[in-house]
């Protein structure tokens, strides 16, 4: 009789925590936290002294660079797939996405008060230390520029630094390009036409990182993902006024005296006589 109560105890027990336990569990399972994200790590020796094609980068005073655009391999919530690259011109980043809400942050410059841009675009061609053509407009804004409407050769001083890549939208070339600079304190700023500017030794990372066909996704300015392509208005043509037209004034009526004749005979100055004829 003792063993049976005891046996009935037991079981009472065993049911009443198990009753416990179940308050303690979620429609759907037993909740579990939610793994927080790691700290972005830094890329060490990311800005050494390099040579690249026989042309010296210099190495870069890491601690000059603000932290938050130093490359560095960060947590990004995202959906898109590895190799996208996603740029958010408010926070002046770049996310080149490398897995599963995993990617590289780069620290870029973008286009100042009045060439912001946004939509998607491809990455359609790549080029090494490339020749630089200003354009018409950029001539005009700055004719000290005009001694390279030829083209610079790529080199230390090139605007487009180390390494072109080149985005086109819907098969248009807009004249848009990641690349590097050799203004390196210009990053983390609005500072260029439009362009993605990126120091040369992380625009060199990422170059070698693409095979051509990525995405590209310009977030809009207030960092949402664009509904279309948004390009800036184009710039207002300036008038050419017209020079004025200077007209000589009349010669006057020039007669000589000859040497040495007497007045009375010197030829008189010739006339010209109008005659008007009604109509």
């Amino acid at each position: 009789m003792r063993a049976t109560l005891n046996a009935f105890c037991k079981t009472v027990l065993t049911l009443g925590l198990a009753a416990l336990l179940s308050a303690c569990v979620h429609e759907g399972g037993m909740s579990t936290p939610t793994a927080k994200p790691g700290a972005p790590k830094e890329v060490e020796g990311a800005y050494l002294a390099t040579k690249d094609a026989n042309i010296d980068i210099p190495a870069l005073p890491v601690e000059e660079i603000p932290q938050q655009f130093r490359r560095q391999s960060v947590y990004f919530e995202t959906n898109e797939a590895p190799g996208t690259i996603i740029i958010n011109p408010s926070q002046r980043v770049l996310h080149y996405v490398t897995g599963k809400n995993q990617a590289l942050r780069y620290g870029i410059s973008v286009g100042r008060s009045g060439f912001e841009w946004s939509g998607t675009a491809v990455v359609t061609e790549k080029k090494p230390w490339p020749t630089w053509t200003p354009p018409k407009e950029m001539i005009a804004r700055d004719p000290k520029l005009a001694k390279w409407k030829d083209g610079q050769p790529g080199g230390p001083t090139n605007p487009l630094g180390a390494r072109a890549i080149y985005l086109t939208t819907n098969g248009v070339d807009y004249g848009y390009r990641i690349h590097g600079t050799p203004e390196w304190r210009s990053i983390g700023r609005n500072a260029s036409s439009g362009c993605i500017r990126m120091i040369n030794q992380d625009v060199i990372d990422l170059y070698n990182r693409l095979q051509g066909g990525e995405k590209v996704v310009v977030l809009t300015r207030d960092g949402q993902y664009p509904t279309r392509l948004s390009l800036p208005p184009p710039a207002p043509v300036k008038k050419v006024e017209p020079a004025p037209v200077v007209v000589p004034a009349a010669m006057p009526s020039f007669n000589p005296l000859l040497q040495g004749v007497p007045p009375a005979l010197q030829a008189p100055a010739a006339t010209t006589t109008t005659t008007t004829t009604g109509g």
